[in-house]
C-alpha cells in the first residue's frame, strides 16, 4: 500500500476505535477496558435508554459474554418499559465486576474455522418455540457465518482447511440434517433443510456432535 499511498507509520496498534490492543508473546489481546468505565458513568434513566444498549452493542463486539443479553434488550429499543431498563442496569452491574474483559487471539499455526450453535427457545418467554426447529434454524445461521468468515479470510489470502466445523449439541438437528429423507419438521424449515443439505453434500462443512459439559 505504501507504493500508492502516503503512509505514515504509527508504531504497532495500541488503540482504536475506543478498542485497546496489547502485544504479548502469548498473542493480541483486545479489550474496551476505559469503554466500559465511561459507559458505567452514564446517568441510567428510561429516556436514554436507546443510546445506552447502542453503546452496549459496539462493547459486544470484544465481549461475547454479553452478546445474548444485549441482542434480548436490543428488541425492545422503541418501547421500553421499566423491567427492560432494570435488565440492562444488571448489564452493566456485571461489567462493572469485569471491566478488563476482552479477547485473546493467540499464536498458532492452525488455520481453521469452527462455530458453536445453540439455541433453547422452548425454555424461553419471550420467543418459545419448537426447540428442534429453533436448533435448526439456529444451524443454518451459524453455517452462513461460517461461509461468510471464509470468504472474508479469502480475501486476505488467508487459506483456511475444509471442512469448516460447526458443533451442535442437538443429536436430533444433527439427524435431520445428515439424513436424505424429509421428515415432518423439515416443512417448517424447509428451506434452512435444502441449504443444510446442500452445504453437507458439498463436503466444505461438517457437523461434529458436542455435548453440554463440554461447551463451557
Amino acid at each position: 500500500m505504501g507504493n500508492e499511498f502516503e503512509i505514515k507509520d504509527l508504531g504497532n496498534l495500541k488503540y482504536f476505535l475506543e478498542m485497546e490492543v496489547a502485544r504479548s508473546k502469548e498473542g493480541i489481546f483486545v479489550s474496551q477496558r476505559k469503554y466500559t468505565l465511561d459507559l458505567l458513568t452514564e446517568t441510567v434513566d428510561k429516556e436514554q435508554y436507546q443510546r445506552l444498549v447502542g453503546k452496549l452493542i459496539y462493547l459486544s463486539h470484544t465481549r461475547p459474554d454479553i452478546s445474548f443479553d444485549v441482542s434480548v434488550v436490543s428488541q425492545f429499543m422503541q418501547a421500553p418499559y421499566e423491567e427492560h431498563m432494570e435488565a440492562v442496569k444488571r448489564i452493566l452491574r456485571y461489567l462493572k465486576t469485569t471491566p478488563g474483559k476482552g479477547l485473546m487471539f493467540r499464536k498458532t499455526d492452525k488455520k481453521t474455522i469452527e462455530a458453536y450453535t445453540d439455541s433453547d427457545w422452548t425454555g424461553s418467554v419471550v420467543d418459545k418455540k419448537s426447540s428442534a426447529k429453533a436448533e435448526y434454524r439456529a444451524m443454518s445461521l451459524g453455517i452462513c457465518e461460517e461461509i461468510w468468515l471464509q470468504k472474508v479470510l479469502f480475501d486476505l489470502h488467508q487459506e483456511c482447511k475444509t471442512p469448516l466445523k460447526l458443533f451442535c449439541d442437538n443429536k436430533a438437528v444433527i439427524n435431520i440434517a445428515n439424513n436424505p429423507v424429509k421428515h415432518d419438521i423439515t416443512k417448517y424449515v424447509e428451506i434452512d433443510w435444502h441449504f443444510i443439505k446442500e452445504i453437507l453434500d458439498s463436503r466444505s462443512i461438517c457437523i461434529p456432535y458436542i455435548s453440554l459439559s463440554q461447551r463451557y
